[in-house]
């Protein structure tokens, strides 16, 4: 199964840390400090190196890497 944007279940920002959900349960968390997406809201097990698309990382490069991993 190939995997996009429309996959991912947004469920918003708390603390600063946004979360995606997959239709599968599957979660993910990022805070725009963090150069990473992780497995779980504390950021301490860094699961997807993101690439910035411009200086600062976005929310949607984030779910861009979040899709990008999905799909490997």
């Amino acid at each position: 199964m190939k995997y996009s944007l429309g996959d991912l279940v947004y469920q918003g920002e708390t603390s600063g840390v946004h979360n995606w959900d997959t239709l599968a349960g599957t979660s993910f968390y990022w805070h725009p400090d963090w150069l990473h997406i992780a497995e779980n809201m504390t950021g301490h097990t860094p699961a997807i190196t993101i690439e910035p698309t411009k200086s600062a990382t976005t929310k949607e490069d984030a779910a861009a890497a979040i899709v990008k991993h999905l799909n490997k």
